[in-house]
């Protein structure tokens, strides 16, 4: 497996296929990135052997299972990747050109977007039937369900390679059609940008917000606080997406938002967002 990009989305990919038995290469473009993306890897880790989640598992087994490299040429190794790179149209071109020049002509590549179209990804290949979405949502290892998306040209043998993946990772695919946002993230976005708003007009401080939806209907997590484990740069950048692939003024992103990402305020991996994070 190869895993590209080592955020906290891709970091959580890599955690989850490792923990599963498979060998991860997880790919970025610094040696520091990668090592702060082990570190945290090694924390969560140690976190979920405290809440009990895990039983009999060798934590340094799982770590050894996992190669960090800067090398873009070890993807000649790989038998599946996983992209899992910033929401920016330019970077993903990028490295979409780069995986279709250095992987053997059988691999799989699953884009773990939320709101980039896979076929317009696909269509920087020359193996368009080998590409599909795999969205996995944070935190991973913890999430039962993936959002698969076929593209214009997705294979149904893609698919099926996609499922058996998942299966052994003790996860289904829900299969959606390209479209931008898919389903998550057309519907998560939105909610999640009206929620800034609140904020923004004074309507209800971050934690009354959220807490309506955790109290009243029963939803794990508010949708700030998502924001904030998501990244709202991450965040920003999808609500920017939807409003320029749909044309339409309900995708607007609040300027809260804006000024947030701006100021560097970008949820639980900067320490501040919403919410304060020590």
């Amino acid at each position: 497996m190869a895993v590209v990009g080592a955020g906290t989305i891709g970091r959580s990919v890599a955690h989850a296929l490792a923990t599963t038995g498979h060998h991860v290469l997880l790919l970025d473009t610094t040696d520091q990135l990668l090592d702060q993306s082990i570190r945290q890897l090694r924390r969560d880790l140690r976190f979920e052997r405290l809440l009990g989640q895990v039983q009999d598992r060798d934590d340094a087994e799982v770590l050894r299972r996992i190669e960090p490299t800067t090398d873009y040429a070890r993807l000649a190794q790989a038998g599946f990747v996983i992209e899992n790179t910033t929401e920016d149209w330019d970077v993903k071109r990028e490295v979409y050109q780069q995986l279709d020049q250095l992987c053997a002509p059988g691999v799989v590549f699953a884009a773990n977007t939320s709101c980039v179209p896979i076929t317009r990804l696909a269509a920087q290949t020359t193996r368009p039937e080998q590409v599909l979405g795999m969205h996995f949502m944070n935190p991973v290892p913890v999430k039962p369900v993936v959002e698969m998306v076929r593209g214009f040209h997705t294979s149904p043998e893609t698919v099926a390679r996609a499922r058996a993946l998942l299966a052994a990772m003790g996860k289904e695919g829900v299969l959606v059609e390209d479209s931008p946002g898919f389903v998550a993230n057309r519907v998560m976005m939105l909610a999640v940008n009206e929620a800034a708003y609140l904020v923004h007009e004074h309507v209800a401080e971050p934690a009354e917000v959220d807490r309506i939806f955790t109290s009243c209907f029963g939803h794990p997590m508010g949708m700030l606080a998502t924001a904030d484990l998501i990244g709202l740069d991450t965040v920003l950048l999808s609500i920017e997406q939807l409003h320029d692939r749909f044309a339409d003024s309900k995708y607007r992103p609040c300027p809260l938002l804006r000024r947030m990402v701006d100021a560097g305020h970008l949820g639980r991996k900067s320490g501040q967002g919403f919410f304060t994070y020590t």
